[in-house]
């Protein structure tokens, strides 16, 4: 049971970091069908990224509960950033580090 429940975690870690980066390079995500009307308005994409930035904290809270290992999916400065919790524009910026060898997401 415990492998399962590590190998389900990670497995929703990694759907809740795609479903960041996917928010965070404004491309669509499931939020953009429960929410189709918000295209319109000039906040849509704030909210669609802080939406997607609490679903991430929150699985990763999860696995810190759990004792599941989340860090190595992320860079270093990545996991400084969610440990730290807050969605800032230097998440939003630097997110992607130059220097990383990691590709948007497709």
């Amino acid at each position: 049971m415990e492998n399962l429940s590590a190998e389900f975690m990670n497995v929703k870690l990694n759907d809740a970091k795609i479903h960041f980066e996917r928010a965070l390079d404004c491309k669509h995500t499931e939020f953009d069908d429960l929410y189709p009307y918000m295209i319109e308005h000039p906040q849509f994409f704030w909210y669609k990224r802080y939406v997607a930035w609490s679903e991430l904290l929150t699985i990763v809270k999860l696995c810190d509960e759990l004792s599941i290992e989340w860090k190595d999916q992320f860079t270093e400065k990545q996991s400084e950033y969610i440990g730290k919790r807050v969605m800032s524009s230097r998440v939003l910026d630097e997110w992607y580090e130059t220097n990383d060898s990691k590709e948007h997401v497709g």
